[in-house]
């Protein structure tokens, strides 16, 4: 749970910041520290990827899921919700009900936050998780200044979502053998890759969509017998 209450505490302190310290902020910072975390969070999850000792099935995984994903089109499905959730909850009732909702479908609906909570729960591999905080916390000081004390609070479904996926994961770890989890890690830190890519690109990888990817390497070494009996 160390990578959810980071990235939770993050948000909280840099919309405050925002919120109480900053009275605005050039375009140009925000797009240079875009680009900035863009190209940390590719070496990170090239570096991950690199973990994997069966290179194969890793491009057959990012095949595969990639079919899967664009077949059920889960990043369609996620953009949905965002925009429910924007008419639902009345995303233009005030000032702290836009903030607060802004921010909350901005930090709780990128994959990054999928994979990262993932990698939290059956790894306690946080860094995911800490390079989103470092993002979010850039984005919180914006939004605060701009849209005010909603955005703090936005920390707190950040903070459901995000644990909630780790214990998840933790709770499912146990039927995993190292080898499963090594190459799950793998594809999901690929992914982890393709996000940085579409902060430094304005062709935009749909990662959403190959979210499925992560789970082919369970399936694959499941059916050849590597799944561990229960005790």
């Amino acid at each position: 749970m160390l990578g959810p209450v980071v990235n939770f505490l993050v948000i909280v302190v840099c919309a405050l910041g925002g919120c109480f310290l900053v009275k605005g902020i050039p375009d140009r910072f925000e797009d240079t520290i875009k680009k900035a975390i863009g190209l940390s969070v590719v070496y990170v999850g090239i570096k991950g990827a690199l973990d994997s000792e069966r290179i194969l099935l890793l491009i057959m995984s990012m095949v595969g899921g990639a079919v899967i994903g664009e077949g059920i089109n889960i990043d369609k499905l996620m953009n949905r919700l965002g925009a429910w959730a924007e008419g639902k909850l009345g995303m233009e009732g005030g000032t702290f009900s836009k903030g607060f909702i802004s921010a909350s479908i901005l930090f709780c609906t990128g994959s990054m936050a999928i994979v990262g909570s993932m990698q939290s729960g059956l790894l306690g591999n946080h860094e995911t998780l800490f390079a989103k905080s470092i993002l979010d916390g850039s984005m919180s000081i914006v939004f605060g200044a701009s849209l005010g004390i909603g955005v703090v609070f936005s920390a707190i479904p950040v903070l459901i979502y995000q644990g909630g996926i780790a214990l998840a994961s933790m709770a499912v770890k146990g039927l995993l053998s190292p080898e499963i989890i090594r190459e799950m890690s793998a594809v999901g830190n690929l992914l982890v890759a393709a996000i940085g890519f579409n902060f430094l690109t304005s062709r935009e990888i749909r990662v959403a969509n190959l979210i499925p990817a992560i789970f082919i390497p369970w399936v694959y070494l499941g059916l050849r017998g590597l799944w561990p009996l229960p005790a």
